[in-house]
């Protein structure tokens, strides 16, 4: 479990004005003396290079006695533009609300997301939209987008040399070779291993794209894997790896050709979850109504509000039915982190989809009533991705199973 020490922060500072190395103090309620960030790696872009200062204007006793008192580790995600909703009545007002039945209006506001491994004391968290923000000076580097991508990957290299280490150290007997001894893929693993899959799927992408269609596929994918691997100071390969993965890949294509030569187990790959379901039918009502209606006018460009609503629940519910169908339910443990990242992924497009339609609200594109109606089925469908997220979750836990 990740120690979320939010409430109990007084004030804090975070400072990447030296690439690869993020340092910081932490001022906590019954604590004299603060708490000192010694982690390896970088801010996300919005922080990196820069120095900030965060208070907490409400800040609450906590029990953060066994915190050491220098947080040794790696960075994760260190950002302070992660987009949430932010209620616009103080959040212990929020439950007489709602029995009162009144509504609980809301805006999109940046949250302060800070999140390390820490050598003593694990995964630690600040998440709060509450804090007040302050960059002090100019930023010394800029990160670039490429670099971004290169930094998310190396972050996730740290975190699980981190993992490992950890498991290292707690383990009395060795496993041996048998894949049904190995650990599961933490999240954070799976995070590492789809931001990988991304960056590596969109370079060779833009490969194909300049070298046209006379492209070597084969040859382009070898490289770029070896690049990758360069960039993160990854050793090649050893030849029983790579019979390892040619294996899988045979593997892989024995099944796809026994699914399309079998009509019987076609059908049952194609068992839909409730879920994608009900995120696919959404999508084509959501559709059919846009073109009915007319609320797209010609010309319309992709920023259009009621063509991003339409677009980014299309996306979400693809991503919904790429994660959730054909998976037997409760999926296997190691499918676990492997489908949380994959939904988060999903997540994304449903508060796309909600930004979309505050636009399209503010701008008069969709009746009232019926952007109740698509709201209310939006919310469902996050609210459901979220408990489907928190179940495997749970389920990863050291003592779940």
């Amino acid at each position: 479990m990740a120690w979320r020490i939010d409430e109990a922060v007084i004030r804090g500072e975070i400072d990447n004005r030296t690439r690869g190395r993020v340092t910081g103090r932490l001022w906590l309620v019954g604590r004299d003396e603060p708490v000192l960030l010694e982690l390896a790696g970088d801010c996300r872009r919005d922080l990196a290079g820069r120095f900030l200062e965060f208070t907490n204007p409400h800040p609450k006793a906590a029990d953060v006695s066994r915190l050491a008192p220098v947080q040794h580790g790696s960075a994760g995600e260190l950002t302070a533009s992660r987009k949430v909703r932010v209620p616009d009545i103080p959040v212990d007002q929020i439950g007489q609300y709602l029995d009162a039945a009144q509504p609980v209006t809301s805006h999109w506001g940046n949250a302060l997301y800070l999140d390390w491994f820490s050598d003593a004391n694990g995964r630690v968290v600040i998440e709060t939209a509450e804090y007040e923000l302050r960059v002090v000076g100019d930023p010394v580097w800029e990160m670039t987008a490429g670099e971004e991508e290169i930094h998310r990957l190396l972050n996730a290299c740290n975190i699980r040399d981190f993992m490992a280490q950890q498991e290292a150290a707690k383990s009395d007997t060795d496993l041996d070779d048998d894949p049904d001894d190995l650990l599961p893929l933490s999240e954070l693993e799976a995070e590492q291993l789809q931001a990988r899959n991304d960056l590596l799927a969109d370079r060779i992408q833009a490969r194909l794209t300049r070298e046209g269609p006379n492209a070597d596929h084969g040859r382009i994918l070898e490289e770029e894997i070896l690049r990758l691997q360069r960039e993160l100071g990854e050793p090649d390969p050893t030849p029983e790896q790579l019979a390892r993965n040619a294996e899988w890949i045979e593997e892989m294509n024995n099944a796809a050709e026994e699914l399309l030569t079998d009509p019987e187990a076609l059908d049952e790959e194609n068992q839909a979850h409730p879920l994608a379901e009900s995120a696919f039918d959404l999508s084509v009502a959501l559709s059919q109504e846009v073109e009915d209606e007319h609320w797209v006018p010609k010309g319309a460009s992709e920023e259009h509000p009621v063509v991003e609503l339409e677009t980014s629940v299309m996306k979400a519910a693809t991503k919904i039915s790429g994660v959730l169908n054909s998976e037997t339910w409760p999926p296997p443990l190691d499918s676990c982190a492997s489908i949380i990242v994959r939904l988060k992924r999903a997540r994304v497009y449903l508060d796309d989809a909600l930004r979309a339609m505050e636009s399209c609200q503010e701008e008069k594109l969709i009746p009232l009533q019926r952007l109740g109606v698509y709201l209310v089925e939006i919310i469902d469908l996050a609210h459901d991705a979220d408990e489907i997220i928190e179940e495997l979750r749970e389920r990863l836990e050291p003592d779940a199973e």
